[in-house]
C-alpha cells in the first residue's frame, strides 16, 4: 500500500480525540470521509479518524500519524519519513487476565498470518499498568496512568529487539452506561488512550498507539448505531492499530526539511468547534488553509469566531470542503 505519491498534495484531515465529535467520535466513523480526501491528496490522518476495532479505514496516500508526533510536525520540530512494512511490537499490560492475554495472542497471529505484517514480539509488562478514565465537568473525556514507567520499560525492550512503531493493549474496566451505543455523546475511554499514545510516542520517539482491553467480551446482540458498531462485534480493538501501524510513517527529529514537513502541507481540515488545539494555530502561523467543517461538531466551543481570525474557512460539509479547497492548494 503506498502512502505517499509525492505528485500529489499534501493535507491533514484532523478529528481529535475525546471530544464527542459527531462525525469520527466513535469508531472510524470520519473514514469515509477522509477516504475521498485520500484518493487526491497525500492525507495525514490521526488513529482516532480510522481505528475502527477489527476494521480499519487506513487506505493510499494516507500519513497514519499519532497526536503527539501531529503536535510536534505542526511546530516543525519533526519530519515524516514515508515507511512500509514497520516492524511493530506490542505492550500487554500485566493487570489483563491471562484468558484476555491469550484473546489478544490470537488476534496477533491472526492479523500476521492474514495481512503478513512484521509483528516482531509482544512483551508484558512487569506491572499492571492501572488506567483510570473520566470525562471532565466540560464533557471531554481524560483519565489518568499510575504505571506509567512500566509501559515505558516494556517499549525500551521492544526497541532493544528492533522494533520501529509499537501497539499498547491496557486493561480497562467496563465504563459505565451512557448514550455511546446510540451514536451519541463522547467515547470515555478515547481521552485517556490518547495520554499513554502522547506520552509513550515522545518518551520513545517512534509511532505509539493504544488499544483497550476489557474483561467483559460478550459480543452484544442488540442492534446498536452504525457510528459505533465496528466496536460491539469483536472481543478486541487491536487489529486496527496493526494494520494502520505497518506502513504508518516514521519520524525524524533531525534534518526536518529533508523529509515530509510542515512546509509541505496546503491545508488544515478540523470539525467546526474544536479549533482550539496548537496545531489550528501552528498551522494559522505558518498561512495553511485551515478549514472548519460545520457539519461535525463537538462537546468544544471554539470556533473561527471565538479565535476572532478571518482566515479561517468554514464550510457545510466535507464535500463542499472536497470542491472549495482546490481554490487554496497552490
Amino acid at each position: 500500500m503506498l502512502n505517499y505519491d509525492k505528485s500529489k498534495p499534501l493535507i491533514a484531515f484532523i478529528v481529535p480525540t475525546g471530544i464527542g465529535a459527531s462525525i469520527g467520535g466513535f469508531a472510524g466513523d470520519a473514514s469515509t470521509y477522509a477516504r475521498k480526501f485520500a484518493k487526491k491528496y497525500n492525507t495525514i490522518v490521526n488513529p482516532n479518524v480510522v481505528n475502527a476495532a477489527c476494521f480499519s479505514g487506513i487506505s493510499e496516500n494516507m500519513l497514519y500519524t499519532e497526536g503527539y508526533a501531529l503536535t510536534e510536525f505542526f511546530k516543525n520540530r519533526i519530519g515524516l519519513i514515508p515507511s512500509r512494512n514497520n516492524k511493530i511490537g506490542i505492550i500487554i499490560d500485566k493487570g489483563i487476565s491471562e484468558g484476555i492475554i491469550n484473546v489478544h495472542i490470537n488476534t496477533i497471529n491472526a492479523v500476521k498470518t492474514v495481512y503478513g505484517i512484521d509483528i516482531a514480539d509482544y512483551e508484558i509488562t512487569e506491572e499492571s499498568v492501572n488506567v483510570e478514565f473520566y470525562n471532565t465537568a466540560s464533557g471531554i473525556s481524560s483519565g489518568s496512568v499510575k504505571k506509567e514507567k512500566t509501559l515505558l520499560n516494556a517499549g525500551k525492550k521492544l526497541i532493544n529487539k528492533g522494533v520501529n512503531t509499537i501497539a499498547v493493549v491496557c486493561k480497562f474496566e467496563e465504563p459505565p452506561e451512557d448514550n455511546y451505543i446510540d451514536g451519541e455523546g463522547v467515547d470515555i475511554v478515547g481521552g485517556v488512550e490518547a495520554v499513554i499514545s502522547h506520552y509513550l510516542s515522545r518518551e520513545l520517539k517512534i509511532p505509539v498507539v493504544h488499544s483497550p482491553a476489557f474483561e467483559d467480551i460478550t459480543i452484544t446482540k442488540e442492534i446498536v448505531d452504525s457510528k459505533c458498531s465496528a466496536e460491539y462485534i469483536t472481543p478486541t480493538f487491536l487489529p486496527c492499530l496493526l494494520i494502520a501501524l505497518q506502513n504508518a510513517p516514521l519520524y525524524s527529529y533531525k534534518n526536518v526539511e529533508e523529509y515530509i514537513n510542515i512546509k509541505d502541507l496546503k491545508a488544515l481540515i478540523m470539525p467546526y468547534n474544536a479549533l482550539g488545539s496548537s496545531i489550528v494555530i501552528n498551522a494559522i502561523k505558518h498561512r495553511i488553509p485551515v478549514f472548519a467543517v460545520k457539519e461535525n461538531k463537538s462537546v468544544l466551543n471554539i470556533t473561527k469566531d471565538i479565535l476572532n481570525n478571518d482566515t479561517i474557512i468554514e464550510v457545510n460539509s466535507y464535500e463542499e470542503c472536497m470542491n472549495k479547497i482546490e481554490d487554496y492548494i497552490k
